[in-house]
């Protein structure tokens, strides 16, 4: 066993080393909370962005707002990062604040159990150590677990196949013939990219994105010096980002109307770069916008009108050892299949098995759809935490903001945990029922209810991603804990 808590400052492991986990660490070390452990199922930080590395990776929230507001960073190349940037950054900040010792690479979790008698959480590795701390906190993210789907025939394959997340740098692309299945965020970044070299590509769509201009361009080096010398204006720099985006929020949670003026940007960019009316029909949504991601891309159009590339509307059949089938029976002959279709994001904490009081487990508990308190914290799992659970997902700001609501969250819940040694805190049902109730009915009136079929809806078509409103107004309601929302447990040990 690791990790027992010395006097009254309560253990913790961290599951995960992405944004979520190295800045909730920092937090706790600067607030006193040194008993922490980082456990990293790989051998280097920076989850999703340390995970794909497809050519073009980059953020779709601006550089100076997708940051620690703790942390600037004065010289990004771009107003939009690159994944090397990003990823580079999680290394600074692991480096600077000293998490380097705290953390274990190639940690997997396979499984964590709640000791009911002891008040504490006993996890157990894929390599069979098992670990124990009193808290855990969950930062394993949305975007973890590529999701590939069942196509019949993809064992009879005799080329090369890969997911976007999982990118093959040793398969050279050039001459070679493609085959994209799926039109989503990681797509619309790297078809641009390998459409220049490859033979042919066919872009398999199953449904099209709304895809409009990115205000994207390099910072010059004297944007970079003045960002450095005068910290007040990297800080109104910001603080003019945060609130540009926040305006969006209105269109998505209740005035969709406004979301019309992408739309019409978005189809005069169709025709501005595709001279093929086909395509531009094919590529354009038949669904409202923003009732799915809307993608920002300034190539996406120009790589679609390329001669090279075949935009294929019609549903798959089959794979076989030489290509891909199309129901109307049409026989595209490929070397390589990419799959650019996206994470199973309303999996959480999947494929950990995450046992309970009682013997229940999460899957169990969320067997009618993944809900937490606040997002954050679940009823029968005492002193679990997620960082970006349920419904604390945005389609207008940067997550790294409600990132940082959950961590002062997370430290008040500890702070009364220190006050009540070997306790536990579980969140009481009746309040996780009556914020879900709340959060649904909220998101009934937004644009992502409007019909579509999207990888904000579980299997059950339930909503449990999205957070209906303000960023504002999700740090207000976790700026302080309040003790009457949980049950305290004493332990019997």
């Amino acid at each position: 066993m690791a990790n027992k808590s010395s006097n009254t400052q309560p253990s913790v492991i961290i599951i995960g080393t992405g944004f979520g986990g190295i800045g909730m660490a920092i937090q706790l070390n600067k607030a006193g909370f040194t008993n922490v452990t980082l456990l990293e199922k790989a051998d280097r930080v920076g989850g999703t962005w340390r995970d794909n590395t497809y050519p073009g990776a980059a953020c779709d929230v601006q550089s100076h707002f997708y940051s620690y507001s703790f942390e600037p960073k004065h010289d990004w190349s771009r107003k939009f990062g690159l994944q090397h940037e990003l990823l580079g950054y999680m290394e600074h900040c692991v480096e600077k604040y000293g998490l380097s010792e705290q953390i274990r690479f190639n940690c997997e979790v396979a499984e964590a159990v709640f000791d009911e008698a002891h008040n504490h959480w006993i996890l157990t590795l894929t390599s069979g150590e098992k670990l124990q701390a009193q808290v855990v906190i969950s930062a394993t993210g949305q975007l973890n677990q590529p999701a590939s789907p069942n196509i019949d025939g993809m064992e009879a394959f005799k080329g090369t196949s890969f997911h976007s997340a999982r990118w093959n740098h040793d398969y050279d692309l050039k001459n070679k013939r493609v085959a994209v299945i799926g039109t989503g965020a990681s797509a619309i970044q790297f078809v641009p990219e390998i459409a220049r070299e490859v033979k042919s590509l066919a872009l398999f769509q199953r449904s099209a994105a709304w895809v409009v201009p990115k205000p994207d361009r390099p910072f010059k080096t004297w944007e970079q010096n003045l960002f450095k010398a005068v910290p007040a204006w990297d800080r109104l720099y910001r603080y003019l980002i945060y609130w540009k985006n926040e305006s969006r929020g209105l269109a998505f949670t209740g005035f969709s109307s406004l979301l019309k003026v992408l739309a019409l940007q978005a189809k005069k960019e169709a025709r501005k770069h595709i001279s093929d009316p086909g395509k531009r029909k094919q590529i354009i949504p038949d669904y409202q916008i923003g009732c799915k991601r809307i993608l920002i891309s300034n190539d996406w159009y120009p790589a679609i009108n390329r001669s090279n590339l075949d935009l294929v509307t019609d549903p798959i059949a089959k794979v076989d050892a030489t290509g891909v089938q199309t129901q109307s029976g049409k026989h595209y002959p490929v070397d390589v299949i990419i799959f650019g279709t996206g994470f199973r994001a309303s999996e959480f904490l999947s494929p950990i098995r995450v046992t309970g009081r009682g013997g229940v487990t999460l899957n169990e508990a969320w067997k009618n759809g993944a809900t937490a308190f606040k997002g954050i914290t679940v009823s029968g799992f005492p002193n679990l935490f997620i960082l970006y659970g349920p419904n604390t997902n945005l389609a207008h700001n940067s997550i790294l903001y409600m990132l940082e609501s959950q961590f002062q969250y997370i430290l008040g819940c500890l702070k009364v945990l220190q006050e009540h040694p070997g306790a536990a805190m579980d969140i009481h049902q009746h309040r996780v029922e009556s914020y879900s109730s709340t959060i649904q009915k909220d998101l009934e009136g937004s644009v992502w209810s409007s019909g579509c079929s999207s990888w904000y809806l579980d299997a059950n078509g339930k909503n449990t991603l999205n957070w209906p409103g303000f960023t504002f107004s999700y740090r207000l309601a976790t700026r302080n804990v309040n003790p009457a929302d949980y049950q305290l447990l004493k332990s019997a040990g």
